[in-house]
């Protein structure tokens, strides 16, 4: 036991040169940044963020007693879980029909590359002029054909501009899940699908039991990628429900904006933004636990 692991020490010492740049990489934009988060959430910072001392949990303190607390991480859980399953289930089903060969499916594939291109905040602005209870073309076309009777505020209300900013964030979120499970399809060799062909598998079986398996690197990648970018959104929330009084259609995203913005609470604001940062370490960790293969299980 002692020579094992002598060698893996002077394995791991001869690695050290290799590996060195990319762990100072690591320690430069992940670790400090982090670090440097956590002790400002132990600091009294003023309204213009000057330190006046430690403060100790007197932040996390006043970030527990905001009443709207709890609404608020059910709505970052909501938000969270719609953005992602919506998007890798329409993903999923255009990627399957991207992989197939007709015309035009070249113009078509770069086509879906544009909501990804553009600017989010580009992208959402126009959904929130196309949604204006009196310009907007959406609710104009909806009062001329006779569905409503005037104008409604789609994007004026907690709820329904709730609705439509997950519309918007799934939109925003298919190009790049589209690709990626469209590169796992092609790694697929095609074997697996005619053999099960040959055993009289229906198109059905044939995904769920060969293709979506050959799939789950692909969709494990799209997943993490995807709780990342809509935990942390704030561009699609803020233009759509930063108006609405309160916090009646917030996320912990952007209740750090309010916080920063609104309130001035800068230090509170560092509490809640060590509070995200333990969230979306529980969330990807308990993922990577549930999609690990068996196989790994062991060693």
């Amino acid at each position: 036991m002692r020579v094992v692991a002598r060698q893996r020490s002077t394995a791991s010492l001869r690695a050290l040169p290799w590996i060195g740049p990319v762990l100072i990489l690591i320690a430069a934009i992940v670790a400090f940044p982090a670090g440097y988060m956590l002790w400002t959430s132990t600091r009294d910072l003023s309204a213009y963020g000057q330190d006046r001392g430690p403060a100790g949990f007197a932040n996390f303190r006043r970030l527990f007693a905001i009443d709207e607390l709890g609404s608020i991480l059910v709505h970052t859980v909501v938000w969270v879980l719609a953005v992602v399953v919506i998007t890798l289930v329409a993903s999923a089903a255009l990627a399957q029909f991207l992989n197939q060969d007709f015309p035009g499916r070249t113009a078509v594939r770069l086509a879906i590359l544009v909501p990804w291109a553009a600017s989010v905040v580009m992208t959402t602005t126009i959904f929130e002029y196309m949604l204006d209870p009196d310009v907007g073309i959406a609710n104009r076309f909806l009062v001329d054909i006779g569905v409503l009777d005037r104008g409604f505020g789609f994007t004026k209300q907690a709820g329904p501009a709730f609705l439509v900013a997950i519309g918007v964030a799934v939109f925003v979120s298919i190009p790049f899940t589209t690709y990626t499970i469209l590169a796992g399809l092609q790694s697929i060799p095609g074997e697996i699908d005619e053999a099960g062909r040959v055993d009289g598998a229906s198109s059905w079986q044939r995904y769920l039991y060969l293709t979506l398996p050959q799939l789950r690197p692909a969709m494990a990648v799209a997943t993490i990628i995807n709780i990342i970018n809509s935990f942390n959104s704030l561009p699609i929330l803020q233009v759509l429900t930063g108006s609405i009084a309160g916090f009646s259609a917030d996320t912990t995203t952007t209740l750090t904006f309010k916080l920063i913005r609104q309130n001035q609470q800068v230090a509170t604001a560092a509490s809640m933004s060590v509070l995200n940062f333990g969230l979306i370490l529980v969330i990807i960790a308990i993922y990577v636990k549930l999609i690990r293969p068996a196989g790994e299980e062991a060693r």
